[in-house]
């Protein structure tokens, strides 16, 4: 009983550190380009995010599947408390270190990295195939995806004469309809990467597992996203309001695609490429922060690989 309360809680925490580290990365275009404040920003990406993990419960249930870790370990490690213990506990603080430096980071990375490091731990073989192509492909293709159709999609509004150097009524509604629907699907693609976990070795209902986590990423997103909205907004590249609808644009997309055919990308991958994009068109690009956030990325799957195995070995022997 004690190890399924903490399980609970590592599962609760890594869903608290999502919500701090991505919720703000759908609206991040919104508080760059001046349409609104921050916090007007992270609200309104908490509220889609929040209404994309409801209705990940209805629309996203292949992701149960793909983040169960079956196919990459043993199917009875899987359904061990104490492994999906070790995976939470180390995708949780590799999040959250990251969030505490404001670097956005990729939760689906961090959780790639602890099954494969809770995995190795335990003894048991890892499938190192079905990694590359389930997870290790679509996460390292998405962000240069990203990055090219922000460009593209950028250039293509200005040649149409849809991209103004200021604010109108109907950009500013376009650019909040189209960073909600990339907040909305954010939560569509990251819930049930949580939820998963919870599911595999406890008796909770579906829904309450899904309404918890959904609750837990949305107070993530409105006490702890400040450090994270900052870098997203100001520091990858200046933009003006049409810049930041293409990048918004870009992230909706692509991110809600991913969500429909159980992708497991990453909102920050694909978040920052539309951003740096945007930046490579209009030559605002501050390329010492993209090498940072890339340098964050990379250590990503290895910091939740080793905290993982550091879990997952002291929980099985105390």
């Amino acid at each position: 009983m004690m190890l399924v309360t903490l399980l609970v809680l590592a599962v609760l925490f890594v869903a608290f550190t999502n919500g701090a580290n991505a919720n703000f990365k759908g609206v991040a275009s919104l508080y760059g380009s001046g349409t609104t404040t921050l916090r007007q920003a992270a609200l309104w990406g908490t509220l889609m995010t929040f209404a994309g993990s409801i209705a990940s419960l209805f629309l996203a249930q292949g992701l149960l599947q793909a983040f169960s870790g079956k196919g990459i370990v043993a199917k009875e490690l899987t359904q061990s408390a104490e492994f999906v213990c070790g995976v939470a506990f180390g995708a949780a603080l590799t999040s959250f270190l990251a969030t505490r430096l404001g670097f956005p980071v990729s939760t689906t990375h961090a959780l790639v990295g602890a099954i494969t490091g809770a995995g190795l731990a335990s003894g048991q073989p890892v499938e190192w195939n079905a990694l590359v192509s389930a997870f290790v492909i679509p996460l390292f293709f998405s962000p240069l995806v990203a990055l090219v159709l922000g460009a593209f999609i950028y250039q293509i509004l200005r040649a149409v004469r849809l991209a103004p150097e200021q604010r109108t009524l109907w950009l500013d509604s376009l650019h909040f309809l189209s960073t909600g629907a990339a907040s909305f699907a954010r939560g569509l693609n990251d819930t049930p990467k949580m939820a998963a976990m919870l599911l595999l070795v406890t008796q909770l209902h579906v829904a309450t597992d899904f309404v918890l986590i959904a609750v837990l990423i949305a107070l993530g997103g409105i006490f702890d996203s400040r450090r994270v909205a900052e870098t997203l907004g100001k520091k990858i590249t200046d933009m003006n309001p049409s810049q930041g609808f293409a990048a918004s644009l870009v992230t909706a997309g692509l991110v809600t695609s991913a969500s429909l055919h159980s992708w497991p990308v990453s909102t920050t991958h694909v978040s920052v490429g539309s951003l740096l994009g945007i930046g490579i068109a209009t030559h605002q690009a501050r390329w010492r922060m993209a090498v940072e956030i890339l340098m964050a990325w990379v250590s990503t799957v290895p910091c939740g690989a080793m905290l993982a195995a550091l879990f997952y070995l002291l929980i099985t022997h105390l």
